[in-house]
């Protein structure tokens, strides 16, 4: 029973894990190992999704590391997303530096489809080059006044100041060519993904006037174009208790590890017995080994082939969109290589 266990899974131990080299490459180098049987054991499980589809928790199951990194890091990094590229500063009176402001307001996130938006075929550096197939415009014109209302006895500046914070509810598209008749829901297609991003704070007698134009681009030409806020994965844990767990020892037992892994049960001789209820959510932090009587209860390990993935989408599109749009690309990455191959003389 203790062979079989170790060969399906990766065995955590005090100090290390003692089969870990055995499972580096535990798909692609069997024997038997044929497209086939990968297509009738791979699978992919939705676990959790968000109401608003912008976090997506979901199984890959009976694959290696190499696959499920190749998802991680496209997401990332080549899937497109649109995002400012250039500013083109009008006015700029508040203490906030051009250059500064320009950084800020390309890292605030849009909520454009990209997949209505052709990658520009030059760099726009005259606002007449834009066209309405590639480019978003924007436009933020804000002031900071003194509030003629303002409380007698206050010192506050949201209360003796108007318009002195400025936000990404500011900004405003422009459209460009036949955009509007094109896309008739506006700031609620293009818009910024959130209304109460902080810009830059302003008192009176400041300005900032600018226009904006956002292209289509990847997260490794610039962090501002990665779709996600994060893409993650581990490997799903395996917990199995070997003695059994009872009385004081099994509320001991149950706070080293997370909420929700360990629950207590009544046997049927009234005998309180700590059982695995959920070992997903541990974090295998190991903190059991640090008790000499119950280390040796219990065994830590992880499935290889099978990979809890996480997904946050910044706004633009839903989580599950994105993964879709990840396996488009690395299908075409695959395609590129096959035609490379067939064309090797």
């Amino acid at each position: 029973m203790e062979k079989t266990k170790k060969k399906h899974r990766v065995i955590m131990e005090e100090y290390g894990i003692p089969n870990a080299f055995e499972f580096a490459n535990l798909l692609h180098l069997q024997e038997d190992w044929t497209v086939e049987r990968f297509k009738k054991s791979f699978q992919i499980k939705i676990i959790s999704e968000s109401k608003d589809k912008f976090e997506l928790e979901f199984d890959l199951i009976g694959c290696s590391a190499a696959l499920a990194n190749a998802f991680r890091r496209i997401l990332l990094s080549e899937v497109p997303s649109m995002a400012i590229e250039k500013v083109y500063m009008l006015n700029n009176t508040s203490i906030i530096q051009d250059e500064v402001l320009a950084h800020r307001l390309g890292l605030l996130p849009l909520k454009a489809d990209p997949r209505l938006f052709e990658y520009p075929s030059t760099p726009a550096n005259d606002e007449e080059e834009v066209s309405d197939q590639d480019t978003l415009r924007y436009e933020m014109k804000v002031s900071c006044r003194w509030n003629p209302q303002a409380p007698k006895d206050s010192r506050r500046p949201d209360d003796i100041y108007c318009g002195n914070n400025v936000y990404s509810k500011d900004i405003k598209w422009v459209p460009i060519g036949k955009q509007a008749d094109l896309y008739p829901q506006g700031d609620k297609q293009f818009g910024m993904v959130a209304d109460d991003i902080l810009i830059c704070k302003m008192r009176p007698n400041q300005e900032i006037h600018c226009f904006m134009h956002a292209v289509k681009g990847i997260g490794k030409d610039h962090a501002k174009f990665s779709p996600v806020a994060t893409a993650t994965y581990r490997l799903l844990p395996d917990i199995q208790i070997v003695k059994p767990v009872r009385g004081e020892l099994a509320e001991r037992f149950k706070t080293c590890f997370s909420p929700g892994v360990i629950e207590i049960v009544e046997t049927s001789k009234g005998v309180q017995e700590a059982k695995v209820k959920n070992a997903r959510y541990d974090s295998c932090s190991r903190n059991v080994f640090r008790h000499d009587d119950l280390k040796d209860c219990v065994q830590l390990g992880r499935v290889p082939d099978h990979f809890i993935f996480n997904v946050e989408s910044v706004g633009a599109l839903p989580s599950s969109v994105l993964f879709v749009e990840s396996v488009k690309v690395l299908r075409e990455k695959c395609r590129s290589f096959l035609t490379e191959l067939d064309n090797f003389d």
